[in-house]
């Protein structure tokens, strides 16, 4: 356990903002969660986990300690002809998990490929690419909940999955800290390239038939064409979610807009893509005092590019969703936490 008095949180999130907590505490085992929590001068404390810290925004200082989950190793639990059941540690890189589980044949992740963040988050989120969400491949989870001073183990049932949201940003949110997340990968793998350009990509590289290497090769080449790596401007990758929207609301907007793209993803609803409808209202590109903005390739992208606050980002992403509302009569949502 090593804990930092005071530090600034600008290397602990991708949108590189510079804001400050008392503490940061970076615990790899769960003996190490356990202590913090017992630490006299945390006790009274806000706390708040954190991984790769890809998915938030931060407005302003953090009024607590930050508990840094780093907890490591990935584990082969159960093996057979067909699948494999594989454990990975809350602080595992998401994207070195992928590639590692692609190098072992094993199928099911990887058009989640290069999403930014840690396997500790996955399931929080239940992140997603091109047709595929962690539920997918989902078979459970270890938490341990400070209320109870034990470790549960969620299954997918308990985990309230749906789109880019589960119990663990609702009911349990900062009452739950992922300790690890177990998959059940496929060794018969069924090859999903018909979500985006994952075909046109294939084609591209002079691939007929593709294996799961090369549909992460062509998704970790999209990717790179379209998004900024965080490490050089800062982001948090998608900022929005796609608006999921009543069948009869999108017939009755598509009049008015007929250009206006659209996944029918059940029999009464329909996905309307955020980035087609942030650039239409005029933000793709946009750059505010040369500090942040919206991304010039992706319009679900804001960016830091140095100096932008917290809350500018949040003012702009303010300023958009009111535009969209005023123009197309739908509500974005916000896919990053707000802090």
């Amino acid at each position: 356990m090593e804990i930092l008095h005071n530090p600034s949180l600008k290397s602990f999130n991708t949108f590189g903002i510079d804001v400050k907590a008392p503490y940061l505490v970076r615990v790899n085992s769960l003996v190490d969660l356990q202590k913090a929590y017992d630490l006299p001068e945390l006790r009274d404390l806000n706390k708040m986990a954190l991984g790769g810290g890809s998915n938030l925004l931060f407005t302003q200082d953090f009024a607590g300690a930050i508990i840094k989950m780093d907890f490591p190793g990935i584990e082969v639990l159960d093996e057979t002809e067909s699948h494999v059941i594989v454990k990975a540690g809350a602080g595992v890189v998401w994207h070195q998990f992928v590639l590692y589980c692609i190098e072992k044949g094993w199928a099911g992740i990887e058009n989640m490929s290069l999403i930014p963040g840690n396997v500790g988050a996955a399931p929080m989120q239940n992140i997603g690419a091109y047709g595929v969400e962690i539920n997918s491949v989902f078979e459970s989870l270890e938490a341990w909940l400070p209320e109870l001073g034990s470790t549960k183990t969620f299954s997918k049932k308990e985990c309230q999955f749906g789109y880019r949201m589960s119990i663990f940003k609702t009911e349990l949110k900062n009452k739950a800290y992922i300790t690890s997340v177990t998959f059940k990968l496929s060794k018969s793998p069924k090859i999903n390239t018909t979500y985006g350009a994952i075909e046109n990509e294939l084609n591209v590289m002079g691939i007929k038939n593709p294996g799961i290497k090369d549909v992460s090769n062509a998704v970790i080449r999209i990717r790179q064409s379209k998004l900024p790596d965080p490490k050089e401007i800062g982001n948090a990758g998608s900022f929005f979610k796609n608006p999921v929207i009543s069948k009869s609301q999108f017939e009755a907007i598509h009049t008015k807009f007929p250009e206006m793209p659209s996944y029918r993803i059940s029999k009464n609803e329909v996905k309307v893509p955020a980035g087609w409808l942030i650039e239409q209202a005029g933000f793709k590109g946009k750059t505010y005092d040369n500090k942040y903005g919206v991304h010039k390739n992706q319009a679900l992208v804001l960016v830091n590019y140095g100096g932008g606050t917290g809350q500018e980002i949040y003012d702009l992403s303010t300023k958009i969703i009111d535009a969209v509302l005023t123009t197309y009569n739908i509500e974005l949502e916000r896919e990053v936490n707000i802090l």
